[in-house]
């Protein structure tokens, strides 16, 4: 197609367009709009042609706009493309977001003719935001799966086998490094089971020496021991037709191992300073940061012991290991925060979401909410900032180098959405989120740094 064909088909060709376009005259009036303009704006060509483009009270022009001066927009003194995001009135009254792009035109001696500018209307994706903030600002002790959090693959798995291992009486032990959720798994075990409705009673036996364990455990009568003054209900009788969950299970005296072995095989009990065996029906949960085989090769646990509680594995992941979830974990951390104190904290800097994903996190989910809890103490308002941080995760950030303060807070601002989309897989909403930011400044910013989404995400 030649050009003289192309000039006089260029009105079909705009109105082929998403995107509403508007021409507006050195006067500041407007000239033409295509068919995209009057469907979002609700003006018909004929009612807004000829007036002045002020008409759309854009909440983005007031910076641009002149009293005075030889031209009536900054845009024609400074020549510079215009990209922002803002709102415009429809004719109903009603606020459109949109995303703006201007551009000044020029005739054949470079004196400004005029202005283009397009949008591309932003409600749905607005509408989106609002009820991601608001599932968001929803999400409580419950969030994720039964309190457990996470939407990677290794987080996958364990809730595939906590599932399972829910529908079986069988013993299950939690396998996982200090802060990865051991708990939490355990009551998610509960809670999917048909005990659910049951007592769930857990004891953490590294708190414990052995005469305390024991009498914790099993419950003793009055006078069993010196100061044995009453009765004493134990957590076995406790949880009797639901779940008991024995925490630190590798810190179990061997002579109370033979006790819980016996329980497992009789379904019984003794409590101490008696010899009656008690029934009881519960299902045991156990969990341990050590490694119990090890300490079967040492003679530090009982090996018969070890393969009645075996019996179903879980191993959770710790949270190097699967660092896509540590923005979503982020979100759950601050909006809890937030309901909890009242403050309006905007999310993370951007330097502190990179540290964030490149941290290897020693103390697992745990310290990550801790540090979250730190941050916001000392947080007044805005985003998190890397001073607010505990020292010994601030003491990882590095500085990022440049050949200027601007090109250095290019690139920290670079590497910060792509460690933020990397961490989401690609989500942009959730990268935004993250970042402090909104939806449509992180698709600005992949524009301007020409990052491509296949290439993170691969």
């Amino acid at each position: 197609m030649k050009e003289q064909e192309i000039n006089r088909q260029w009105k079909r060709i705009v109105n082929t367009m998403n995107e509403g376009l508007m021409v507006i005259g050195p006067d500041g009036t407007i000239v033409m709009v295509n068919n995209a303009f009057e469907r979002m704006t609700g003006y018909r060509a004929d009612e807004i042609i000829g007036r002045p483009c002020t008409l759309l009270g854009c909440d983005a022009c007031e910076g641009t706009l002149r009293q005075g001066g030889h031209f009536w927009c900054t845009l024609f003194e400074n020549r510079g493309d215009i990209n922002c995001r803002c709102g415009i009135r429809k004719k109903n009254g009603g606020v459109l977001p949109v995303l703006k792009k201007a551009a000044l035109l020029e005739d054949e001696a470079g004196r400004p003719a005029g202005a283009v500018e397009t949008f591309t209307d932003l409600s749905e994706l607005d509408a989106l935001d609002r009820k991601v903030n608001q599932l968001s600002r929803q999400l409580d002790e419950e969030a994720g799966f039964k309190g457990m959090i996470g939407e990677s693959a290794p987080m996958q798995r364990v809730f595939d086998i906590v599932q399972k291992a829910a529908r079986s009486d069988a013993p299950v032990i939690i396998y996982g490094e200090s802060g990865t959720g051991k708990e939490l798994a355990a009551r998610a075990v509960h809670k999917l089971s048909p005990r659910k409705n049951r007592p769930f009673v857990m004891l953490n036996c590294a708190a414990l020496n052995e005469s305390l364990l024991e009498s914790e455990l099993f419950g003793h009568i009055k006078g069993a021991f010196t100061g044995a003054y009453r009765h004493r209900l134990g957590r076995f009788e406790a949880a009797h037709g639901g779940d008991i969950f024995l925490d630190e299970i590798g810190d179990v005296p061997l002579s109370i191992q033979v006790k819980l072995l016996r329980v497992l095989e009789t379904k019984a009990f003794e409590r101490v300073g008696e010899q009656e065996p008690l029934p009881v029906n519960v299902r045991i949960i156990t969990a341990t940061n050590k490694n119990l085989e090890e300490m079967i090769r040492r003679q530090q646990f009982r090996e018969d012991f070890f393969f009645r509680i075996n019996v179903i594995p879980i191993h959770l992941p710790p949270l190097r290991e699967r660092k896509d979830d540590i923005p979503l974990l982020v979100s759950v951390f601050l909006e809890r925060l937030k309901k909890r104190t009242g403050k309006s904290i905007g999310g993370l800097a951007a330097d502190v979401m990179s540290l964030f994903v490149e941290y290897d996190w020693p103390g697992n989910v745990r310290e990550l909410k801790s540090a979250m809890e730190y941050a916001f103490v000392l947080t007044e308002e805005g985003t998190i900032q890397s001073e607010h941080l505990p020292r010994q995760i601030r003491g990882k950030l590095q500085p990022v180098s440049g050949t200027s303060a601007s090109a250095g807070g290019d690139a920290q601002e670079k590497q910060a959405l792509i460690d933020a989309l990397a961490a989401t897989g690609g989500n942009q909403t959730q990268a935004a989120k993250l970042l402090g930011i909104n939806r449509v400044t992180v698709w600005n910013r992949m524009r301007k740094y020409g990052i491509d989404l296949k290439k993170i995400i691969a």
